[in-house]
């Protein structure tokens, strides 16, 4: 395996571990560590190394990077909205992932009418 792959990969586990072992402790730091910005500089690192620092493909897939931040802010104002209805755990992920995809489209959308933002 490439550190390109196992990097990633022990982020994840270590994020994974701390917050379990924050959220015991105090709810909002294990939050702000669940929603570090770890896997945005991850997929940076790997793209820019893929592409050999290549300005446009890096410009792209960071705005790529930007634009996929509104569908996730999405998915969690809606899983909250869900939490503070009252909701299930599998239904607040399904409403958070259908505002995601919602999100998601109209971005799309918009990009497609606009002729792309990049």
């Amino acid at each position: 395996m490439k550190s390109q792959e196992i990097v990633p990969l022990v982020l994840s586990i270590v994020v994974i571990i701390l917050v379990a072992v924050l959220e015991k402790h105090s709810k909002l730091v294990a939050a702000i560590t669940a929603t570090m910005p770890l896997t945005a500089p991850l997929a940076l690192w790997i793209v820019y190394s893929s592409v050999g620092g290549e300005r446009a493909a890096v410009t792209e897939f960071s705005l790529g990077l930007l634009l996929g931040i509104m569908p996730t802010v999405a998915f969690l104002a809606a899983v909250w909205l869900a939490s503070r209805a009252g909701l299930k755990l599998g239904a607040m992920i399904l409403v958070g992932y259908s505002a995601w995809g919602i999100v998601l489209a109209l971005i799309a959308l918009v990009r497609k009418v606009l002729g792309g933002l990049g």
